[in-house]
């Protein structure tokens, strides 16, 4: 026989297991693993704990804020007043 193309032999062992089989892989959603150096990671370590002590800080605010019945409410010391502006006037 003659020698069939690498591409249509892919193409028809793709279609040859289609065929035999509804198994398939699971979708790569992430970048494959890759080699850091001791610093990298290191300094990657550093950065997700620091991001992490500040959500847990946000959190505890929350939480206390919310045990302690705050609320956050608009701060008007001149009331009104402040929002009204003055007539601009020409001195002709």
């Amino acid at each position: 026989g003659s020698p069939i193309p690498p591409e249509e032999r892919r193409l028809r062992d793709k279609k040859h297991l289609d065929d035999i089989t509804a198994a398939r892989l699971p979708p790569l959603h992430h970048a494959p693993a890759k080699l850091l150096s001791i610093e990298e990671s290191i300094a990657i370590q550093i950065q997700q704990k620091e991001a992490y002590e500040e959500m847990q800080a946000k959190l505890a605010a929350q939480k206390l804020a919310e045990r302690l019945n705050i609320k956050m409410l608009r701060f008007e010391p001149e009331g009104e007043a402040s929002m009204q502006y003055r007539e601009v006037r020409d001195e002709d």
